[in-house]
């Protein structure tokens, strides 16, 4: 393509000091280039702002997912807070919205009630595997790879969500279904980890465009963004010492927000 569209939410930033950049990333756009997708990218989004080609990610998250992505812009510091996530010395709390509905026995892993016999919150551990150029990931049998904690938060009705201006004709959600807040807590980080391990128990994150099946839309449709947002993100500084915790603004079931503005688009 000669010319990239434009993605058109802003990158919110967090906190910046002389080695890191917070920033809270809106859905759709990518934290890195790739494929059809350079200029309309976080990262180069943040070296045009700060005239920096040094700046590379401590991690990422999915293009389709929103919330906090930590940016190292001291060259010195780069294998420090990398290595943070490699090490998973971490903690990272997500939030989605997904249908309020009994849980359903997963085809492959376990799932672990952690409060019997209330069903929430449960531990659902499995195997997850993405091979190059297929779109979805999978579970199969074998030893797991995959661990997460998940919370229900409570729920509505259509009628008091809508009430709340949630748009349901963006979020495809069914007439009398109800809808929940969950929060869910990854102990490890394979690919689309929490969107495999949500769908598996039948609980499919609103917007989901690859589960439980794929939908093809346009590269410019930003009408239904995927409902999961990287709320909370925490760690020890590995070079002050230091607890940081890092908060996301952007709200679920409302579509991108304006990062730094706080409004919505």
């Amino acid at each position: 393509m000669t010319e990239e569209p434009r993605i058109p939410f802003e990158l919110g930033i967090v906190y910046e000091d002389e080695r890191i950049i917070v920033v809270d990333k809106p859905h759709f756009l990518a934290t890195t280039p790739r494929g059809m997708w350079y200029r309309e990218t976080a990262l180069i989004r943040l070296r045009d702002m700060y005239d920096d080609p040094g700046i590379v990610p401590a991690h990422r998250l999915d293009r389709a997912t929103a919330g906090i992505v930590v940016f190292v812009r001291d060259p010195a510091s780069r294998g420090a807070y990398q290595m943070l996530f490699q090490n998973r010395l971490t903690t990272k709390t997500y939030e989605c919205l997904a249908p309020l509905r009994p849980v359903s026995r997963p085809e492959y892993g376990t799932i672990r009630r952690l409060t019997t016999p209330r069903p929430f919150p449960l531990e659902r551990r499995s195997r997850i595997v993405k091979q190059r150029g297929i779109l979805q990931a999978y579970e199969e049998l074998g030893m797991p790879n995959a661990q997460t904690m998940i919370e229900r938060a409570g729920g509505m009705s259509c009628r008091a969500a809508g009430e709340s201006g949630m748009p349901w004709h963006t979020a495809g959600v069914r007439n009398r279904m109800g809808v929940a807040r969950y929060v869910l807590h990854p102990k490890t980080g394979k690919t689309h980890q929490l969107r495999v391990h949500m769908n598996s128990l039948g609980l499919p994150i609103l917007g989901d465009d690859l589960y439980p099946r794929v939908i093809d839309r346009p590269y410019d449709d930003f009408s239904t963004p995927l409902e999961l947002v990287a709320r909370e993100l925490s760690f020890d500084d590995p070079i002050t010492g230091e607890h940081r915790r890092f908060t996301s603004r952007i709200p679920l079931g409302e579509g991108p927000l304006d990062g730094q503005a706080g409004e919505r688009r």
